[in-house]
């Protein structure tokens, strides 16, 4: 595939990737957090069967095979239930912001364990990241400590779980980039997430669903956003150009708040998209200091 085509689709997966917070928010509110979480996952795992196929775990690195795989649902079920647990569609847009300190924490668990070259830069980058989910936390107040308490009290499951996820998400990228060997276990990783979320779904009472053709609709465009995001980002990390690409996914947190407002119908603070252009700035300057480390870092997700 030409070059010019293979960025683009990575660009595509971004965009899809954005869509997420405002999808999985919407499918909750028909099928619940635990179920509909369990069949956006299951869709998703299949739509990834017929484009990118199963791997044949017989040839990954067994560290990989665990690792990666406690790792990578780990992280799922806290990006997918913390948006589900959410109380309104302005929450799950806070919360989504949260998950998205992954980047900066990728960057700087890169630095730490490998031992990377990087300028001082990445300081303030750090910084600027935190105070920007600060003022995404203070809503219209700012940076309000009392408010970002009565915020994170009102919900501490869901910022609780979007905070350990982004954690674990710089783990899995540091990690796996270290461990895979270029074996890419994706569609192994969401089927054992699917599997886990039904098994939590029967273990425990669910609510009963909501059904209505925007639920249907938006399950449907959430397991695409998944499963076409993940197999685009693949071709676009491994034939385009991976510094427009590295780039480009910084932007993220905005292209996501705009269109999780959109689709939540959520009125959002011009303290918020303060906080959420400083989000996308720290890890932008984060990048930038250490860019060549950034640029196969994030070429986890392919992974």
């Amino acid at each position: 595939m030409p070059q010019n085509k293979a960025t683009l689709t990575g660009l595509i997966a971004i965009l899809l990737w954005s869509a997420i917070v405002g999808l999985i928010k919407s499918v909750s509110e028909g099928f619940g957090a635990i179920g509909g979480a369990a069949l956006i996952y299951t869709c998703s795992a299949v739509l990834l069967l017929f484009t990118i196929g199963f791997p044949n775990i017989r040839k990954f690195p067994r560290s990989y095979l665990i690792i990666g795989s406690v790792l990578f649902v780990c992280y799922e079920l806290c990006l997918s239930l913390s948006l589900g647990f959410t109380h309104s569609g302005r929450q799950a847009i806070e919360v989504g912001m949260v998950n998205y300190l992954w980047p900066s924490m990728t960057i700087v668990l890169s630095v730490i364990v490998n031992r990377q070259k990087t300028s001082l830069l990445i300081i303030p980058g750090v910084i600027i990241s935190v105070m920007g989910i600060c003022r995404v936390l203070g809503g219209d107040s700012g940076f309000s400590l009392s408010e970002m308490a009565s915020n994170i009290m009102d919900n501490p499951l869901s910022y609780g779980l979007a905070f350990s996820g982004a954690i674990i998400w710089a783990i899995y990228c540091v990690v796996t980039k270290r461990i895979a060997q270029g074996s890419n276990g994706i569609t192994l990783f969401f089927i054992l997430t699917a599997l886990t979320l039904w098994v939590k779904f029967l273990l425990s009472p669910q609510p009963e669903f909501v059904l209505s053709a925007k639920v249907w609709i938006n399950l449907a465009l959430a397991a695409m956003a998944m499963g076409f995001g993940y197999a685009a980002w693949n071709v676009g990390i491994l034939h385009g150009n991976v510094t427009i690409l590295a780039a480009a996914s910084y932007f993220i947190p905005i292209i996501s708040a705009v269109l999780a407002a959109f689709m939540l119908n959520s009125q959002l603070s011009i303290s918020f998209w303060q906080g959420t252009a400083m989000v996308s700035l720290g890890s932008l300057a984060c990048w930038w200091a250490t860019r060549t480390v950034a640029e196969k870092k994030l070429s986890c997700k392919a992974s």
